[in-house]
């Protein structure tokens, strides 16, 4: 590998490393702060955060979920992206009040929670537990 090659290399890896973070808490907001740029919908007037390690099953399409653009500028880039959709579905035996599943197809969708702060719904806790 030329001297160039691995210059173009530790440059890339830099660059995502500045992305990641550029997309850190905002202590701003209160107390806890909120992460600016965590991947989070809208559907039907509730915010939804991501969910690791949740073992669902797929239900049916509920229809868009809308993705905000990431503020993680501070309200100083007017260029920010704009919003994006994507396909909301029902995760069986749980209302879509506390969780739903998004994504492009049923086969590729992530698990997401509706919670205020850091507590999850007792629902969702028993999916992550395996009760």
């Amino acid at each position: 590998m030329s001297w160039t090659e691995r210059s173009a290399g530790v440059l890339l890896a830099a660059a995502m490393v500045m992305s990641a973070a550029a997309c850190t808490a905002d202590s701003s907001s209160g107390g806890e702060g909120s992460a600016s740029c965590v991947n989070r919908f809208t559907y039907q007037d509730r915010s939804y955060r991501d969910v690791a390690n949740v073992d669902f099953t797929v239900g049916k399409k509920l229809g868009a979920a809308t993705k905000p653009p990431c503020e993680d500028t501070g309200g100083q880039d007017k260029d920010e992206e704009p919003a994006t959709t994507e396909t909301a579905y029902e995760v069986d035996g749980i209302s879509p009040k506390v969780a739903i599943a998004i994504g492009d197809a049923p086969e590729e969708v992530t698990f997401f929670a509706a919670y205020s702060g850091s507590e999850l719904p007792p629902e969702v806790e028993k999916l992550i537990d395996g009760s």
